[in-house]
C-alpha cells in the first residue's frame, strides 16, 4: 500500500504512454530489453504495464542510501546524463532518500559486476518460475543514454542459458520506448533455442538484437502499424 500510494504522484509527471506490439503480446516468464531512455523507460512500465515485471538494477543504486547518493550524482546524472557535478550533488541531497526509498517497492534484483553476479542469475531463475517477466536495459551507456544504442552487454545471455538448463526456452521480447512519442514499442518474441540457430556466439547475439531494437527507434507510427497488419496477415495464413 505505501508504494502504490508513493508512486500516485508520479502519474502526473510520468504520461501514459502507448503500448504497442509486433507480435503476441507479453504475458508471463519472458526476457524483456529495452533501451533506458533516463527514468521514462523503467518507470513507465512500472506504472502502466499490465504483465508482471522484475527489473534488473546495479547494485549500487540497491545497497543503502550511503551507495546510492555516490552512483546517483557521480555516474547516472554526471557521466551519463551530463549534469554538472555540483547541481547533481545538491540535486540527490533530495532526490537519494526518495530513490532509495522507491526501490525498495521496486524490489529490484540487483546486478554486480564479479562473481556475484550469479546471485543475479538465480534470483532472476527464481522470479521466472514465480511469473514474472525479467526486465533488462542492456545497452552500454557510458557516453549516456543515445537515441541509437552503441551496444548490448551480454547478461541476459547468461541468464537465457541458466533457464535453459532449468528447462525454460524462454521467449525474449526486443523493445525501444520512444519518449517524444509516448511510444512503447514491442518486437515479436524469440524464444532462446532460435536465437541460438541464428547467432553461434554470444557477441552474435547481443549484435543482432541491437540492431533490432535500434531498428525499432527508427520505425515511425504508420512503419509500425504496417508491420503490425504484415504479422497478422502471415498469422491469418499460417492459420488456413
Amino acid at each position: 500500500m505505501w508504494f502504490r500510494c508513493l508512486k500516485l504522484p508520479l502519474h502526473i509527471r510520468y504520461k501514459k504512454c502507448e503500448f504497442i506490439y509486433l507480435g503476441e503480446k507479453i504475458e508471463e516468464n519472458g526476457i524483456i530489453l529495452s533501451n533506458h531512455e533516463g527514468t521514462d523507460a523503467p518507470l513507465s512500465l512500472e506504472l502502466y504495464a499490465d504483465f508482471p515485471v522484475r527489473f534488473w538494477g546495479t547494485s549500487e543504486m540497491n545497497s543503502g542510501l550511503k551507495t546510492m547518493y555516490k552512483y546517483q550524482t557521480e555516474v547516472y546524472y554526471h557521466e551519463k546524463k551530463h549534469w554538472n557535478l555540483t547541481l547533481a550533488r545538491l540535486f540527490c541531497l533530495i532526490a537519494s532518500p526518495l530513490t532509495n526509498l522507491f526501490y525498495k517497492g521496486l524490489n529490484l534484483i540487483s546486478t554486480y559486476h564479479d562473481n556475484m553476479f550469479m546471485k543475479t542469475i538465480k534470483e532472476s531463475v527464481r522470479a521466472i518460475k514465480e511469473g514474472n517477466n525479467i526486465v533488462i536495459f542492456p545497452e552500454k551507456s557510458e557516453k549516456g543514454y543515445l537515441a541509437e544504442l552503441e551496444g548490448f552487454y551480454a547478461g541476459f545471455v547468461v541468464l537465457a542459458k541458466y533457464l535453459e538448463k532449468e528447462g525454460f526456452d524462454v521467449p525474449i521480447y526486443v523493445s525501444y520506448y520512444k519518449k517524444k512519442e509516448k511510444q512503447y514499442i514491442f518486437d515479436k518474441p524469440i524464444r532462446f533455442s532460435e536465437l541460438k540457430r541464428i547467432c553461434e556466439t554470444r557477441e552474435e547475439m547481443t549484435k543482432y538484437l541491437l540492431d533490432r531494437c535500434n531498428a525499432l527507434g527508427r520505425m515511425q507510427f504508420g512503419e509500425v502499424e504496417q508491420e503490425c497488419n504484415n504479422v497478422i496477415l502471415e498469422n491469418n495464413i499460417q492459420g488456413s
